[in-house]
């Protein structure tokens, strides 16, 4: 599994063109899902994302979690994640789960992302979405499951 986030003042994703989804100040999470993830890995990202400490201190350190600010998420799938770019001019996505397997992960993740009572939204799996966002930054990371 992997995910991108994006630190954000704000941040919504809009489905034929209804808002499903919108925060305030944290993370807008794309979310990956490659053949042979597993719910361990889920978790693992899910207590990641939401114990990083990227925002700062009275001191402009990274300090911060989301925990620590009240922060809001944002979580959307995105399977290009795992688009292989690296030969030709199309990327192939063979290494992107099948949808009926990242669609349970997906979930799993955004269950364990709320155990931690943050407010959560999250986008429309395998839905078109438009994604809009105000990046504060801007700070942005890419995780890898262990």
């Amino acid at each position: 599994m992997r995910i991108l986030i994006q630190r954000v003042k704000q941040a919504q994703v809009d489905v034929e063109g209804k808002t499903v989804g919108s925060i305030g100040r944290g993370a807008l999470v794309f979310l990956g899902v490659t053949q042979g993830d597993t719910a361990d890995k889920s978790e693992w990202l899910a207590s990641k994302l939401i114990h990083l400490r990227m925002f700062e201190d009275d001191q402009e350190k990274m300090n911060r979690s989301l925990l620590d600010i009240q922060g809001e998420i944002l979580i959307v799938s995105q399977f290009t994640l795992y688009g292989d770019c690296s030969e030709g001019r199309r990327p192939s996505f063979t290494k992107a789960a099948p949808p009926a397997e990242a669609e349970l992960l997906y979930h799993h993740f955004v269950r364990e992302v709320k155990k931690s009572l943050l407010p959560v939204e999250t986008g429309v799996f395998r839905a078109y979405m438009q994604v809009s966002l105000l990046n504060d930054g801007p700070v942005t990371f890419l995780i890898d499951s262990k």
